[in-house]
């Protein structure tokens, strides 16, 4: 533990960690019961709607890679643009919107939980919802840096009427550990587990939906909803020092992770200590060099230039990896870059099932768009497209936007290592380069990982880094020519990591949030 951290490793056969302590529970409830990984990971996804609306909701998107039975599956539940979201629409605009209902893309969430459950759940569908049933219905105390966030975007949202009566009906946000209920979204919870979500797709939520969308004049239509399918897709890897690191493929950004991390084996990385200037030097160009080109390049897959298999391939990444210069920065900023807010979760079980899942509604409370009579906030997700025609990541109809959220995984002599993730926007495949660094080049338990400084590339390729990197080191990477920055710590994102030991696990859980990893 070389890190000061307010947090200890949890070390246990059956292990849950998230972001928000009741939903971590909601998720142990479910192992105590009987359930596996899954039922854990989606019991906690379903209360984090509840306890930590700030990030995530009902109208969400979600990715998954779940470890079974000696195989890696990977699921994109990310939702589409509607059918009648086309570049016209958008004529006149300089960007897309980040509120409103052109923002809004199909929310994909509870088609993961209905798949996941499915095809590898314990439980009945419907006893994953009664944690956050219950939170939602009888109320819970709010956590200290949810209501932090609250109140930090209460203003933006607030002229949004649905919104400012269900997230702020005393006319402000709720202060931490004050009692807050959602009547509206247990009812809607309730739908959902007894319809085993054909009621948000196809029944009375969708209806709710598409007549509010109607009225307002949106694109989004039952159409729309009813059309919506997550995809099990085939998980990307790259090979790392003595393991293989493992992402969704694109729309997502994971690839821009493995493209780092491959660029990082053809520099002299590993001959530098953890958290000195040359050290993060190397990662900061390698991390710029992939963010550029999937910036450029990534978006709906059916809309790319190249394949995820030519941006990784390894002649490519070679020669790339040249323009690394140990002694100096090199202006290679990447494109624009969002931000994001997101809830991340991993699970796993002394059967071996392990599962990373990431879920976000991408900007804080999504769209500002809130249902009527369900408490159902709508993602933002659409704000993700760009308006440049031919771009992979240009507006259409039914397209997927370019997505921020990762889940990541680790696996070593095809085993089942490590589930991980580090929400935030742009600082995710960041995050998961540092994270592996941290655990698999230089051996460091996965709590010391998330508790150690980090930096993050910015839009413009300045580097932002926290206060605790130490003056010399930040003053070491400005002499390189780094445009050196420090970050609030909100900058940095959010880690979980689950490891596999001998006999068991190790959780850990961020500490620059209010979450919890906890097993038995």
């Amino acid at each position: 533990m070389p890190y000061a951290s307010r947090r200890m490793p949890v070390l246990a056969d059956n292990v849950v960690a998230t972001s928000q302590p009741l939903a971590a529970q909601a998720g142990l409830a479910m192992l105590a019961r009987g359930g596996n990984a899954v039922d854990a990971a989606l019991a906690t996804a379903i209360a984090l709607t509840v306890v930590e609306p700030t990030n995530n909701g009902l109208g969400s998107d979600a990715f998954a890679i779940v470890a079974c039975n000696g195989a890696l599956h990977g699921l994109n539940a990310s939702g589409r643009a509607p059918a009648a979201m086309t570049l016209d629409r958008m004529r006149g605009q300089q960007r897309m919107p980040a509120l409103g209902w052109d923002s809004v893309t199909v929310p994909g969430a509870v088609s993961a939980w209905v798949q996941l459950s499915q095809r590898f759940g314990r439980l009945p569908f419907e006893a994953l919802f009664e944690p956050a049933i219950r939170y939602a219905r009888d109320g819970y105390l709010v956590s200290p840096v949810v209501a932090e966030q609250w109140a930090l975007v209460a203003d933006l949202f607030r002229s949004f009427p649905e919104f400012a009566r269900v997230f702020l009906p005393l006319g402000r946000p709720p202060h931490a550990g004050e009692r807050f209920v959602l009547p509206d979204l247990a009812a809607s919870l309730e739908q959902i587990a007894r319809t085993r979500g054909e009621a948000f797709y196809r029944g009375a939520l969708a209806q709710a939906v598409a007549a509010h969308a109607a009225e307002c004049g949106a694109a989004l239509t039952a159409a729309d909803l009813d059309e919506h399918r997550a995809d099990w897709v085939d998980p990307i890897d790259a090979a790392f020092s003595n393991v293989r690191v493992h992402e969704i493929p694109p729309n997502g950004q994971g690839i821009a992770a493995l493209m780092a991390l491959k660029l990082l084996a053809h520099t002299p990385v590993l001959e530098h200590a953890p958290d000195t200037a040359p050290w993060l030097h190397f990662q900061i160009e390698a991390m710029k060099l992939a963010l550029a080109d999937v910036q450029r390049l990534v978006g709906d897959p059916a809309a790319m230039p190249v394949t995820a298999a030519e941006l990784l391939d390894d002649e490519y990444l070679a020669a790339r990896a040249r323009k690394i210069d140990a002694r100096r920065a090199l202006p290679l900023a990447p494109g624009p870059l969002a931000q994001g807010d997101t809830v991340y979760l991993c699970a796993a079980d002394a059967g071996g099932t392990m599962v990373s899942y990431i879920q976000s509604n991408y900007f804080s409370f999504g769209s500002g768009i809130v249902v009527p009579g369900t408490g159902i906030s709508l993602q933002n997700r659409g704000s993700g497209f760009n308006l440049e025609l031919g771009h992979a990541n240009c507006v259409g109809p039914r397209k997927r936007p370019f997505h921020t959220i990762i889940p990541g995984f680790v696996t070593r002599d095809g085993m089942a290592e490590m589930a991980f993730g580090v929400m935030g926007g742009p600082m995710q495949p960041q995050g998961h380069v540092q994270m592996v660094l941290r655990v698999f080049a230089h051996g460091q338990n996965p709590q010391a990982a998330a508790d150690a400084p980090r930096w993050q590339v910015t839009e413009d390729g300045a580097v932002l880094i926290e206060e605790a990197a130490g003056e010399r080191t930040i003053a070491a990477l400005a002499e390189l020519g780094h445009h050196v920055a420090v970050g609030a710590t909100w900058m940095f994102g959010g880690a979980q990591l689950i490891q596999r030991m001998n006999g068991g696990y190790v959780a850990a859980t961020e500490p620059r949030k209010d979450g919890q990893a906890v097993g038995y």
